[in-house]
């Protein structure tokens, strides 16, 4: 029997009384051990979402379409990104499709508003349309493409569990992830599978992606070009900035998973609520108690004149 118990990990408290409260799990790991954690997962599986994207970006190492296509940093970076749809990551989108040569209409990532406000409103303003390339997941979905350009696999259905590249993909993050048994697999919001495993197993996937020289192209990428992985206001965009030797990606489902390259160890941050604010907080705090970064961020909880009357405090 599985024992999933989170712990509070962040409240909001508004001039003395808790307002708002949410809960999670904070784990450190090595390539060995949890060195500490809070919140017992025991085990539980949890969905990737998009931290699942470098992971799935070590086949353009393993059948080196890097090299096929002559890929920038930007563009490996691009191929991992949940981007903020902003023109920079759009002019990557379109420099890379035509390296491939393929066309947009291709991709089945789907079409949303660029997560940055500053991007929706200059497409307002100039009478723009969205476009699919502004979809945060364009990066994920053209490097699929790429990789069935280089094996002559079918296009139409590479988003299906039993297309050949879903399969390497997921025989390649187990392996990784030191996955030993089969966990639910779904459809994430762009449409392809992705893959669940307990917390652990997440930590253990990235330590040996982003601290293995094999697949040093990626964490060059991450650390060279972290505005091209997130974008405005992203949290782990802030992060790599914020630091020397730091790489993180955040997914949906409250994830944020964050690699010292130095010290080789991880940390695995899930709230469980899904709540984008509270595990910005916590993931930033974490860092702070664990000494690998000191980044700013306001914990002031203010009315619309600014007036303070209360703040937000993790009981890390």
């Amino acid at each position: 029997m599985i024992i999933n118990s989170p712990d509070t990990v962040v409240k909001y408290v508004r001039d003395g009384l808790v307002e708002e409260q949410h809960f999670g799990y904070v784990m450190v790991l090595n390539r060995v051990h949890v060195i500490d954690r809070v919140g017992e997962s025991g085990g539980y599986p949890y969905y990737l979402r998009s931290c699942e994207k470098p992971l799935q970006a070590a086949l353009i190492i393993d059948f080196g379409m890097d090299e096929a296509y002559d890929m920038t940093e930007e563009e490996i970076a691009f191929c991992c990104a949940s981007h903020t749809g902003e023109q920079c990551h759009i002019d990557i989108a379109k420099g890379l499709i035509k390296k491939i040569g393929i066309d947009e209409s291709l991709l089945k990532c789907g079409i949303h508003k660029p997560f940055s406000i500053a991007e929706q409103e200059r497409l307002l303003l100039d009478n723009e349309e969205i476009s699919i390339l502004h979809n945060n997941c364009s990066g994920k979905h053209i490097m699929m493409l790429g990789l069935c350009a280089l094996h002559n696999w079918d296009m139409a259905t590479y988003d299906e569990p039993y297309h050949p590249l879903q399969k390497l993909i997921k025989e390649r993050i187990y392996e990784l992830c030191d996955v030993k048994k089969d966990y639910p697999v779904t459809k994430d919001g762009c449409g392809v599978p992705i893959l669940s495993m307990p917390l652990e197993n997440m930590g253990k996937g990235y330590l040996k992606l982003f601290c293995s020289d094999e697949y040093k192209k990626i964490r060059d990428a991450f650390l060279h070009h972290p505005y091209i992985i997130g974008g405005e206001s992203r949290t782990d965009t802030k992060i790599i900035e914020n630091s020397t030797n730091l790489v993180a990606k955040v997914g949906a489902g409250g994830l944020c998973i964050v690699v010292n390259i130095e010290k080789e160890e991880c940390l695995v941050v899930k709230i469980s609520d899904c709540d984008m604010k509270a595990r910005e907080f916590v993931v930033i705090d974490s860092l702070k108690n664990l000494h690998w970064a000191d980044i700013p961020i306001d914990y002031t909880i203010k009315t619309l004149h600014g007036e303070v009357i209360g703040e937000v405090v993790t009981t890390l």
